[in-house]
Order: C-alpha cells, then sequence, then structure tokens
C-alpha cells in the first residue's frame, strides 16, 4: 500500500495519476485535508483518507496499513518543518517500510532560503529511523511559464536571476520519477537530485516566447529587492513575493542549475522541453 500526502494538490494529483499506471487503484491511498476536494481521486478507485498536519492523530490512521508513503513537502512555507515532522512521526509508529519526500535540488549546500525548512526536514528524517529516499526536485517549469500573460503584456520577462541556468522538468516529469521510486525496491537510503536534461537562462526563456509569440519579448534583469517591489505590485502576497526574488537570485548563484540526468534516467525518456511547455502555456 502506498500513501501519497498532499494528493489534492498539482503535484500530487500527477503522481496518482503515474502511479495508477503501474499499481492497483486499491493499494493508493490519496491523504488529503479536505474529502470534498478528492473525489475525483475517490472516483478513480483509490482509497481517500483524512489527515490533517494540525490533528497527528489522524495521520495514524491515513497511514495505517501503509508501506511506503510520499511526503510531499507542505505548500504552508514557515510551517513545512513542523508539519513535516507531524508526517514522520506517524511513519515510524506505522513501522513505514519506506518515506520517500519531496525536497529540493541540493537541499543541504543549497543557497535558496526556500531551502532551510526541507533541509530540516532531511535531518529530522535522518535521525528518525524510519526509512528514507529523498526526491530532490528542482524547479518546475511552470513556475516560469505562468508568468507568460504578463510577459505579453509588458513586453517583456523580469526577474533577478542574471546569467544563471535552469534545469527545470514539468511537474508530470517529477511526478512520474516520484511515482518510479515507490514502485522500485530498494529505495532506501538513496538521495535523487532531479532535474531537467537541458537549462536555460531567463534571457533564453523570453527568447522563447519571442519566437513562438512572434512580439519583441525581451529580459530585464533587476536588482533583487527591486524585482520583489515589482512582484507586489503586481498583487502577489508579500511572502511569496521574497520567496520568488530570492529564488531567482539564488538562480544566479547556480542554485538550480544540474547536468546529472537523473531525472530523465527515472522516467526512462528526455525531460520535456521548454519549447513544449511554453507552446503548452501559449
Amino acid at each position: 500500500m502506498i500513501v501519497v500526502t498532499g494528493a489534492t494538490g498539482q503535484l500530487g494529483q500527477l503522481v496518482i495519476k503515474a502511479l495508477l499506471k503501474k499499481v492497483p487503484a486499491k493499494n493508493i491511498v490519496a491523504a488529503v485535508r479536505n474529502v470534498e476536494k478528492a473525489k475525483d481521486i475517490a472516483a478513480l478507485g483509490v482509497q481517500v483518507r483524512h489527515a490533517d498536519y494540525n490533528q497527528p492523530a489522524s495521520w495514524d490512521v491515513a497511514l495505517k496499513g501503509a508501506d511506503k508513503v510520499l511526503l510531499i513537502s507542505s505548500s504552508e512555507v514557515g510551517q513545512r518543518s513542523k508539519q513535516h515532522k507531524t508526517v514522520i512521526d506517524a511513519a515510524k509508529r506505522a513501522g513505514v517500510k519506506l518515506l520517500a519526500y519531496t525536497s529540493v535540488l541540493r537541499a543541504d549546500t543549497s543557497p535558496l532560503g526556500l531551502a532551510t525548512e526541507h533541509k530540516e526536514t532531511e535531518e529530522y528524517l535522518r535521525d528518525s529511523g524510519v526509512p528514507f529516499a529523498l526526491l530532490r526536485h528542482g524547479w518546475y517549469t511552470e513556475n516560469y511559464t505562468a508568468g507568460i500573460p504578463a510577459a505579453l503584456a509588458h513586453n517583456a520577462v523580469f526577474g533577478c536571476a542574471a546569467d544563471g541556468r535552469i534545469s527545470s522538468a514539468t511537474r508530470a516529469d517529477y511526478a512520474e520519477a516520484d511515482a518510479a521510486v515507490l514502485t522500485a525496491d530498494n529505495q532506501a537510503g538513496k538521495v535523487y537530485e532531479l532535474a531537467g536534461d537541458t537549462s536555460y537562462t531567463l534571457t533564453e526563456f523570453a527568447a522563447e516566447i519571442a519566437h513562438q509569440t512572434g512580439k519583441a519579448i525581451g529580459y530585464v534583469n533587476l536588482p533583487e529587492a527591486e524585482y520583489e517591489k515589482a512582484l507586489l505590485g503586481a498583487g502577489l502576497p508579500g511572502f511569496l513575493a521574497q520567496l520568488l526574488a530570492d529564488s531567482d537570485t539564488g538562480v544566479s548563484k547556480g542554485a538550480l542549475f544540474d547536468d546529472s540526468k537523473q531525472l530523465s534516467k527515472l522516467i526512462g525518456r528526455p525531460t520535456t522541453a521548454l519549447a513544449e511547455v511554453v507552446k503548452a502555456a501559449l
């Protein structure tokens, strides 16, 4: 039995879709905070169980009979470490044989502010005694293609990544890799640095949008504080604006570049090309 946390999230739904190609639906459990939102998942024959980070006892029920657990990192930045510990503690009580955790690329050495809670979770997991695998995800290409409407409106891509290279892949690519690890044998102790096969700068990203739309769109590199201010002006919440600006600065330091191709090896095919994701977004 495989339990997937955060199963109604964007990544969680894709992981379940990938798992259904490999194991019977009855062997998959979707652990969710809001059962009502999981009706489509339940319709696939997947078990849906309630689990709330603020209710530790709910995880004992959610993980009952679990052999493997995919702990998809929480979306609540600032609360993640505490929330992840709740799941890890429950996994230990349940005696799970493998807990796979979706961390961030090179979490132990990353300059990203976002990496702090991932590093804390990894350390807690190591000390817990629970057999684990680390699925260190690089950036989702969708993180940038989501900004295409704004780029078209302003005839520019804005950021503070300088000439840093981004080895991103789609959520679906990462979901397939996560499912591959969950359904493979002898994964305890393994650490995967997962990233796209190819990389690009934001200048190249802007050029791809320009190429596909025929519009003159370039990249404007700003100081981090100015980029954060621009994001706030665009209506983003303060914490998200700060996170995105910090992440772009991390890109300039090489935080999201990786050429090991571990992701494509796991999924048995090349990762989805940038041009393809831009085309789909347009």
